[in-house]
């Protein structure tokens, strides 16, 4: 299920008093005289080169739990706290569950977090800490997901891969993006993606902005996945409209590697309505672009560092050209992948 489309707003409705996403609250589907929020937004604007090419990131670790995923987080969280839940589950590869245990303890919700044994210890302690009973699930992230859905029917699931006010959380991004570029669409944005929630975050986002006037046209979307788990990838390539079950290797972008998006058939269409593309990165590309990253002062965990590569990839093959204003967002920061970025390191 998604929200309708909505009419958009101007810059005259971004309320400037707010430093927060919140300042964009009037893009939302409903009003929240009390919402769930911890700061989330507002984070910065960065130039990078990649090997002569201009371009800006958004560190999105500079969110409350250090993950983009604040973002859906808090507008979810308010709606949840509206209707007055009292316990919620969520499934999990990480970031997700830290922020939803620590919104959840903002809002006074009881959460359970389903996630995968092999989660980085960091995201598994933090949800813990915030006061979340987190459960490991042995195998695959898939099988969490799975097992997510087989226990909704005993307690509330508010999976942010699910909820559609997420979504409207996520889209504020494209909002911010366009704040930042003295209210602009850049030519393209360069995700990294799992389940999709940020691609269809930011394909509503700037839908809203090309429906309001404020811009006149979307951005291109161009979205990498680790080539160990590239199912979107896969139909994409091959011009189908939802992802074909297989199985996948494990990667150290754990947070992309989700086999069946839930959203897959979505997910697509945003990115051919944008006329994107896409890119399955190479593994061993990966913890030498989280490296080169860090080597700059970006501290990006693999999952978000697959959009280096991906850059790369996206300039040979002429999706990207000098010039043009490309934004490429870093969703989660490496501090958060210790042990991983540590054998990452030994095997240099």
């Amino acid at each position: 299920m998604l929200v309708g489309p909505l009419p958009g707003i101007t810059r005259d409705d971004i309320d400037t008093r707010v430093r927060s996403q919140w300042r964009y609250a009037a893009a939302l589907p409903e009003r929240f005289d009390r919402p769930v929020t911890l700061g989330e937004g507002c984070t910065p604007l960065l130039p990078l080169a990649v090997d002569g090419l201009e371009l800006f990131v958004k560190p999105e670790w500079f969110n409350p739990t250090a993950s983009f995923k604040d973002r859906g987080t808090s507008v979810m969280m308010s709606a949840l706290s509206r209707q007055g839940v009292p316990a919620m589950l969520e499934d999990s590869s990480g970031n997700g569950g830290s922020s939803v245990a620590a919104y959840a303890a903002a809002a006074g919700i009881r959460a359970t977090i389903l996630a995968p044994e092999s989660t980085s210890p960091a995201k598994i302690q933090q949800s813990r800490v915030h006061g979340a009973t987190v459960e490991l699930v042995p195998g695959s992230r898939q099988a969490t997901a799975d097992e997510a859905v087989r226990r909704s029917g005993e307690t509330f699931y508010a999976s942010h891969n699910w909820h559609p006010y997420f979504l409207q959380g996520t889209k504020l991004l494209a909002y911010e993006i366009w704040e930042d570029l003295d209210f602009v669409a850049p030519e393209a944005v360069v995700v990294p993606c799992g389940a999709g929630s940020l691609v269809l975050g930011l394909h509503a986002g700037f839908g809203e902005l090309v429906a309001s006037g404020a811009v006149d046209r979307r951005p291109r979307l161009l979205v990498a996945q680790p080539a160990r788990c590239a199912p979107l990838v896969a139909a994409f390539e091959a011009g189908r409209d939802e992802v074909i079950a297989a199985e996948w290797t494990p990667t150290v972008a754990e947070g992309a590697s989700i086999a069946r998006p839930v959203r897959d058939r979505e997910v697509l269409a945003a990115i051919r309505a944008s006329r994107g593309a896409m890119s399955a990165v190479p593994e061993e590309a990966i913890g030498p672009a989280a490296f080169e990253l860090a080597g700059r002062g970006l501290y990006a965990e693999p999952t978000s560092s697959i959009v280096l590569p991906a850059i790369r990839d996206f300039v040979a093959r002429g999706e990207l050209r000098a010039g043009a204003t490309v934004v490429a967002v870093l969703t989660g920061t490496a501090l958060k992948a210790a042990d991983m970025m540590g054998r990452l390191f030994e095997e240099r």
